[in-house]
């Protein structure tokens, strides 16, 4: 418990803008993340995706703002239970400058997607849809949850295979790394 808290300070400090710098993975991984791999930085696909309300959408759409890009589809049980995380992170720390993108990958009916995040009990997350997984494709997701952090640039920086509790103090800590940049 000591360690956490004592990486979780590091990162919070870390992530002071009188102190920006560099992100911290592996503070990251240590402190509740281990699974986040930091990606070679390149721009992310430029790739349309779709909404339920039949909104056309590109990531170039949020230029600007660090985003937290995530693959679930209604059938995954991990997602089921990342996705009230991503749903806190998003109400703790969504806003002008960041913000977490859930894309049903696949198959998802707007009625299953809609029972999910209802059961999930999801209400700040937004329902894009990548119905012929060319964004996931491009991306090169081969199973789900995958997530994606993507700097204000538009480029991946690091991402994540698995589930990740989004809501945790290394969770919110690297988000503030990645605003302070």
């Amino acid at each position: 418990m000591l360690r956490v808290l004592a990486l979780y300070t590091s990162l919070a400090l870390a992530a002071n803008a009188g102190v920006a710098g560099p992100v911290d993975w592996q503070a990251a991984r240590d402190a509740g993340l281990p699974k986040l791999v930091e990606s070679e930085v390149a721009p992310v696909p430029d790739v349309e995706f779709t909404d339920l309300d039949g909104g056309s959408h590109r990531l170039a759409d949020w230029q600007g703002k660090v985003v937290l890009l995530n693959f679930w589809a209604t059938w995954c049980a991990p997602c089921r239970e990342e996705m009230p995380a991503l749903d806190a992170l998003q109400k703790a720390r969504g806003g002008e400058d960041f913000e977490v993108l859930t894309v049903a990958s696949g198959r998802n009916t707007a009625a299953a997607i809609h029972r999910f995040f209802e059961e999930s009990g999801v209400t700040d997350l937004p329902t894009l849809t990548d119905p012929q997984m060319r964004l996931a494709r491009a991306f090169g997701v081969m199973a789900m949850p995958v997530t994606v952090l993507i700097d204000a640039e538009g480029r991946e920086v690091a991402r994540m295979s698995g589930d990740a509790d989004w809501s945790s103090p290394a969770a919110l800590a690297l988000v503030d790394q990645m605003l302070a940049e």
